[in-house]
């Protein structure tokens, strides 16, 4: 009996895997699921949108469980299913093709490894020192940035009222500020300044998108514009929050949404 016991507990300790083997099978299933919702009828296209975003929250949680305590149940879930979600309605946006489309879902199948492996040196940050914390926070603002453009182009594509789109952008930008500069101080409570600095940034970010409502400008301009800012806000608020803003930070950052603003400003097309 003993014998047989052993063996299976041979087979069945053989089907476990590492945590970087989850993160694999959850990337790949993720990409697997957003090409599937691309031959789902139109109608049923957001519905679908939200149940593989939600997906992603729920694989995440799951291959992260270990180490999550307090609020990095929301702070680490924000950024896998609004990359997810983002991505997919980024899709959507493409021409039917393969040529184009399968580059994206490769490039997404990758982004969302990485985006793991991030989140899991967040997670372990939280309880002790790690020597890949400074990798994680640069990897984590690229993808956090690339999602906040694929929602900004989408929300913008939508010609929405000038207040809906505002009040969109505001709360998404909410979200991915939020964790971002959460990703620099890494507690398990909320953080009164990571708090006040996410609504500050979302607010500004609200007031321009309802700013572009009137502006003549394409979709895909506005949409670098606004990530041209998110870049730039929370990107000195990271630093600010981390006490490495300096004046020569500052003036690189300014000097970036400054030459964004002409470049928009120039390319509009004014007049009838």
């Amino acid at each position: 009996m003993r014998k047989r016991s052993n063996v299976f507990y041979r087979v069945i300790s053989s089907f476990r895997i590492s945590k970087r083997q989850s993160f694999i099978l959850s990337a790949i299933f993720l990409t697997v699921g957003m090409m599937v919702t691309q031959g789902i009828d139109s109608q049923w296209r957001y519905a679908s949108v939200f149940v593989l975003s939600s997906l992603a929250a729920i694989l995440s949680a799951f291959v992260l469980r270990e180490d999550l305590d307090g609020i990095e149940w929301l702070t680490l879930l924000i950024l896998p299913s609004l990359f997810t979600a983002g991505v997919a309605l980024f899709y959507f946006l493409l021409p039917v093709r393969l040529l184009t489309r399968i580059p994206i879902a490769f490039l997404f199948a990758l982004g969302f490894y990485a985006l793991l492996l991030t989140e899991n040196i967040y997670n372990v940050a939280a309880i002790r020192t790690i020597a890949l914390l400074r990798a994680a926070h640069t990897v984590g603002f690229i993808i956090t940035t690339v999602t906040a453009f694929f929602f900004f182009d989408t929300i913008l594509t939508f010609h929405l009222s000038f207040f809906i789109q505002g009040v969109l952008i505001f709360l998404l930008s909410f979200l991915l500020s939020f964790q971002a500069l959460w990703s620099m101080v890494l507690t398990t409570g909320m953080e009164e300044r990571v708090v006040f600095f996410s609504f500050a940034f979302a607010l500004i970010f609200g007031e321009i998108a309802m700013f572009l409502a009137f502006w003549p400008v394409t979709s895909l301009a506005g949409a670098l514009f606004l990530t041209t800012i998110f870049y730039v806000l929370v990107g000195m608020g990271q630093r600010y929050l981390d006490q490495r803003l300096f004046n020569k930070e500052i003036f690189e950052f300014i000097i970036v949404g400054v030459s964004m603003f002409f470049l928009m400003f120039f390319s509009t097309k004014w007049g009838g």
